[in-house]
């Protein structure tokens, strides 16, 4: 079957608008043009549509969406089960948060009584998830699964009182880092500082501290493009000055 632009946004639920700034970028272009100048898609690129939103739900940028679609290696069915996985998972989380909510909603209305650990696990496993997602293959095949799964284990053990004091410290560090960075030097008493907090941040997920792994989380910072857009996002060089301070810091450099 085929549709115009304006039966296909009907279809799919995405304006012609859309549709057409799609063409502009060459994500999803028409099977062809008729005569009277309209934009025809066929079952090709109704397939491929469904493949772009598949990509958006799961908050995947247009860049990058182009970039794995038109690549020569790109496979229909391996992304297909891909995103069934990582839809799981994102129901996963729904469920736990919605549980939370249900307890939350019994206790107010003096039917039940939630535990304050109960509070935070639907929030720790969310946590948990969205690492793994996006570092987890990375992450496991430098450390191994099963210091993974003891971090993973010790997040979800984690206290209010821990939780609390685990985000905060990830906030002052980037504050912190913000400032050591403007003097230029990482081995400034700030910049050590900052080296410091960051490895009493680990102690929150590593069972043991060792400075080789302390050293290693470091420079992979540098060396993944998503750990350094993370820190650099504010200012360009974060990521690197970071690493610098952590290699003094740990007698690496």
């Amino acid at each position: 079957m085929e549709y115009t632009v304006q039966k296909l946004g009907l279809l799919a639920g995405v304006s012609t608008r859309t549709l057409r700034y799609y063409d502009e970028i060459g994500i999803l272009k028409p099977a062809r043009i008729n005569s009277s100048g309209y934009r025809i898609y066929g079952q090709q690129e109704v397939d491929r549509l469904q493949q772009i939103l598949f990509y958006r739900e799961l908050g995947v940028s247009l860049e990058e969406i182009k970039e794995i679609i038109t690549s020569p290696s790109y496979d229909a069915d391996h992304a297909l089960r891909e995103h069934r996985t990582r839809l799981l998972e994102k129901r996963r989380q729904l469920d736990a948060l919605i549980a939370n909510v249900e307890l939350t909603l019994a206790e107010r209305e003096g039917i039940g009584k939630m535990s304050d650990e109960q509070k935070f696990e639907g929030f720790k496993q969310m946590l948990v998830d969205d690492n793994e997602k996006q570092y987890g293959k990375e992450i496991r095949e430098k450390y191994g699964s099963e210091q993974v799964d003891r971090a993973n284990k010790k997040i979800k053990n984690m206290t209010e009182e821990q939780y609390a004091r685990v985000e905060q410290l990830g906030a002052d560090i980037h504050t912190t880092l913000a400032q050591a960075f403007a003097s230029g030097d990482p081995g400034s008493e700030l910049a050590q500082k900052v080296a410091e907090m960051h490895r009493q941040w680990l102690t929150f997920y590593w069972d043991s501290y060792s400075k080789e792994a302390h050293a290693g989380v470091a420079q992979m910072y540098v060396d993944d493009p998503r750990f350094t857009a993370y820190y650099d996002k504010e200012q360009p060089g974060l990521a690197e000055f970071l690493r610098d301070a952590v290699m003094i810091y740990t007698g690496k450099c």
